[in-house]
């Protein structure tokens, strides 16, 4: 299957973000606002979801009516701690999702990714799984983290995140060609430091008032 990213450009969402990336905006907005996002982008995300048709009863006729296939269910896996920020408006939208968490810090002289958590549930084998970070930089904590899930044999990975470095995309499709990414933007590059240029800074401390 050929390397995919699927570049969200809805007009809300491309707005949010830009306030996100303003270095006033603070810490209450910037969680609002992903929050908001996040929503946004499940229903980007979600669109392939198979429906099925039932018979209801409205209170002037019956008819046939699409609904989600009962088979279909998913988990979202939050990469700590910034993926949290992603997590609580997707689970606003499809509240029947289970959640697994995956912790990971990235060294800072290597900028490899080093796990310190891994919590999933029971039967998410054969679940479709979305794996939610804001950031996708070196494309390390993205990779080590789809090698892990990859284990617990779902029946499809997505990787949604808010921001894209070029460089990342490339590593990350290097090592997992079959999962796609959906993102709201593909910035320029990255520093140095391995943090995405203009991007907005690091999504964590934004997030929760760190430094």
């Amino acid at each position: 299957m050929p390397a995919e990213v699927v570049l969200i450009k809805h007009p809300l969402v491309q707005h949010k973000l830009t306030i996100m990336r303003l270095v006033e905006t603070n810490t209450q907005d910037f969680r609002r606002l992903l929050k908001e996002i996040s929503m946004l982008l499940a229903y980007e995300v979600t669109r392939d979801l198979p429906l099925k048709f039932e018979s209801i009863q409205t209170p002037l006729a019956e008819m046939e009516a699409p609904m989600l296939a009962a088979d279909k269910k998913m988990v979202i896996v939050s990469i700590l701690r910034a993926g949290q920020g992603l997590l609580d408006g997707m689970i606003e939208l499809i509240p029947t999702a289970k959640v697994g968490h995956i912790g990971l810090y990235r060294e800072p002289t290597t900028l490899m990714a080093i796990e310190y958590y891994f919590k999933l549930p029971p039967d998410v084998e054969q679940r479709d799984m979305l794996v939610v970070d804001p950031m996708l930089a070196t494309g390390n904590s993205a990779v080590a983290a789809v090698d892990r899930l990859k284990e617990a044999n779902p029946a499809s990975i997505k990787f949604v995140c808010l921001l894209a470095a070029p460089e990342g995309i490339e590593h990350f499709h290097e090592q997992h060609p079959d999962v796609p990414i959906f993102t709201a933007a593909i910035d320029e590059g990255l520093d140095s430091h391995g943090y995405i240029i203009p991007g907005l800074g690091d999504a964590g401390d934004r997030l929760y008032g760190t430094k």
